[in-house]
Order: structure tokens, then C-alpha cells, then sequence
């Protein structure tokens, strides 16, 4: 296979995996989400003209997704699956860097759908603001 037909096939495969992301209504999901908790995590970095994105799916039961996930689960947890109501770190010292950071989440919690998306201003207050549900990195 050449290097141009490697670089295609990859290039389908990133495609296949932001369409089923960034698609219409949801889909059936795969029979081990069906009936428990999951999310569909994206961490986008960049501004638009070199984007960096990381995607996996967090499973809660049990917790599995990424290294973090058991962590990730217990804090959904604790905030019934909304994310937007995960309490600050304390004492979360962040530079006054502008490295736009765009986390995205998908899915369900108790049954419910999710839908989560915000910018931060860097990665640092990206992890400040939401623990360890975005922490794909490993």
C-alpha cells in the first residue's frame, strides 16, 4: 500500500468516526451502552485552522474508556451525569494561555440523553473545570 493510499484509508476512518459523532439523531447504540451509563468524550484543541481531536467512549458499568475512567464515572456519578454541574477544582492555578480547548460529550446517564459541548480557554482549565471526564491523554 502506498503512502498516499495508507494516508486515504486513515483519513476514511477519522471521517467515519466524526459522522457518527457529529450525525443527525442518535443512533442505537452498541448493546453493552444500551442500558447503562456512557458518553461519546471529544477534546478538540485548536482554533479551527490546525485541530487537534481525541475521541473515545466512557463506559460506566463497568468503568472503562480511558485511564481515568473509573474517576470520570464516580464524578458523573456524583453530579447525576451533568457535567456542567462538576464542581471547580480548588486552588486551580491556570496560566493566562489562550490554546482553545473544545470538549464534547454525547450519550447517556440514568437512562436520560446527554449533550455537552464548551470551549475553554486552554487545556488546563479544560481539567480545572471537569476532572477527569476529559482526561484522554492516559
Amino acid at each position: 500500500m502506498t503512502h498516499l493510499s495508507k494516508a486515504a484509508a486513515a483519513a476514511g476512518v477519522l471521517l467515519a468516526a466524526a459522522a457518527l459523532l457529529t450525525s443527525g439523531p442518535a443512533q442505537a447504540a452498541p448493546d453493552v451502552t444500551r442500558d447503562g451509563d456512557y458518553l461519546y468524550l471529544t477534546v478538540t484543541t485548536g482554533d479551527g485552522h490546525f485541530d487537534d481531536t481525541r475521541v473515545t467512549l466512557l463506559l460506566c458499568d463497568p468503568p472503562q474508556g480511558h485511564s481515568r475512567a473509573a474517576e470520570a464515572c464516580a464524578r458523573l456519578d456524583a453530579v447525576g451525569g451533568d457535567i456542567a454541574r462538576i464542581p471547580p477544582a480548588r486552588g486551580a492555578m491556570c496560566p493566562m494561555i489562550y490554546a482553545p480547548v473544545t470538549a464534547q460529550a454525547r450519550g447517556q446517564w440514568n437512562g436520560r440523553p446527554i449533550e455537552y459541548r464548551e470551549t475553554f480557554a486552554n487545556s488546563c482549565q479544560l481539567a480545572a473545570r471537569t476532572g477527569p471526564v476529559f482526561a484522554l491523554d492516559g
